[in-house]
């Protein structure tokens, strides 16, 4: 999913903390080449609060997902698309299309579901321009203090536990925001005694992952499809993007920014049934057809969330352990609040009964959706990287994931990650040209 400009720009909006330095329009191209790359399925919706992309034909909704669809839109004039999801539905790249066969949890052996090991790793290990080091955990990054420059870095072999060290001109970490955080808070020196390129004190601070735990489910009585008859095993679901404090939406009352939902409709078999042999077997197939949407809400970036070297833990390669002191707030809390009450509206408006509610809001890290920590600003004093990733303090020092976010918005990250990275590259490819390393 992308991000929109009234994420990129979400500060000027409402007013709480500061705009990316980078709008939509600057990042729209890379998204393209990574869309074009990795193959992404989805259907264009012109929605204000979630862009178009470069999209692969769409998988099919299920019965239950239309008549949500058509419901919700007659009623509130909301969006509910199928699933953008990094799986090919046409063959693409040497890879084939996907033939739905169910278990993406135990990997694709056609390469139909996007994975980076069998896509991006392999690809540049065939451009004869890249040497893969297996098993390497790595430390800390090493510096020239006197030239101000980083020389390279240093791991510990996982298997053997040597210490080594591979050097470079310019080093660029892609570890994912806890892990590149770390590595940067392990690498202090006597110019950056809390961490390397953390002349600014921002390094570790603006942890960000969405909240979840608010969302509904129900029953569609209507529908008589048994399970898995004439219904897309697919490995996707449905999305209904953010129409809170949308432009075109009045201000929601008690929060900023917003949520979107994730979620399926399909036929379940009862395997709860009573009865034995045929008794049994027929009760299983007159199953129910459920329908539910879970909520992703935006977490706010604000400094008391934050990362730090624990003083006494370490890993079991003998590298400092993060410490992480990380909540949420009431934002988040009535986001997931006003997802369960909307979601159960709106499935009470597509003839779902039996709905059930959920208004919780899971603890940090649920989602799975780090971000922040070494987050990306015009102003040196205030941030980390500059708008290409680069590190302020230290002009051969990249970091090119996650951790670069200003805010979090509420769609999966994933995408914006990869074009931060492509855009970042392309940056650093023109300053190679001009030996400006």
């Amino acid at each position: 999913y992308r991000l929109s400009d009234n994420d990129f720009k979400a500060a000027s909006r409402d007013g709480y903390d500061v705009d990316w330095p980078i709008s939509y329009a600057d990042l729209a191209p890379f998204y393209d080449i990574v869309e074009k790359y990795v193959g992404i399925t989805g259907a264009a919706e012109g929605n204000e609060m979630l862009p178009d992309g470069q999209f692969l034909p769409p998988m099919k909704m299920s019965c239950g997902e239309i008549q949500l669809r058509d419901k919700v839109k007659a009623k509130f004039n909301r969006t509910v698309t199928i699933g953008r999801a990094a799986v090919l539905t046409k063959a693409q790249n040497g890879r084939a299309a996907c033939h739905y066969c169910g278990p993406c949890e135990r990997g694709c052996r056609t390469f139909s579901y996007f994975s980076s090991p069998f896509t991006t790793v392999a690809d540049a290990q065939n451009s004869g321009n890249c040497t893969v080091i297996t098993n390497a955990v790595v430390a800390h990054v090493n510096m020239d203090n006197g030239a101000n420059k980083a020389t390279g870095v240093t791991y510990v072999d996982r298997m053997t536990r040597e210490v080594k060290e591979v050097r470079g001109k310019t080093v660029i970490l892609c570890a994912q925001a806890l892990e590149s955080t770390r590595i940067l808070l392990n690498s202090s020196t006597t110019n950056y005694p809390n961490g390397l390129a953390n002349s600014s004190g921002a390094l570790g601070h603006y942890l960000m992952d969405h909240v979840t735990g608010g969302g509904a489910g129900g029953e569609l009585p209507n529908m008589n499809v048994k399970p898995n008859a004439n219904e897309p095993d697919r490995p996707n679901g449905i999305y209904i993007p953010r129409f809170r404090n949308s432009p075109s939406v009045k201000k929601s009352a008690n929060f900023i920014r917003g949520y979107g939902y994730q979620g399926s409709g399909d036929a379940v078999f009862n395997f709860g049934a009573g009865g034995y042999g045929a008794v049994y077997k027929q009760a299983v197939k007159d199953g129910t057809y459920q329908i539910g949407i879970g909520a992703f809400g935006e977490s706010l970036a604000r400094w008391d969330n934050y990362l730090e070297i624990d003083k006494t833990l370490k890993d079991a390669w003998g590298i400092p352990a993060l410490r992480i002191s990380m909540t949420h707030g009431d934002n988040e809390k009535a986001l997931m609040e006003d997802a369960a009450a909307q979601g159960a509206e709106m499935l009470e408006a597509a003839g779902a009964i039996n709905i059930k509610m959920q208004a919780r809001t899971e603890m940090p890290g649920m989602a799975i959706h780090e971000l922040g920590t070494a987050r990306m600003g015009n102003d040196p004093k205030k941030s980390v990287l500059t708008p290409f990733n680069q590190t302020h303090d230290v002009k051969n020092l990249f970091v090119m994931d996650g951790a670069s976010f200003v805010s979090s918005a509420c769609q999966n990250p994933t995408l914006t990650m990869m074009a931060i990275t492509v855009r970042g590259c392309a940056h650093l490819i023109e300053r190679f040209k001009t030996n400006d390393v």
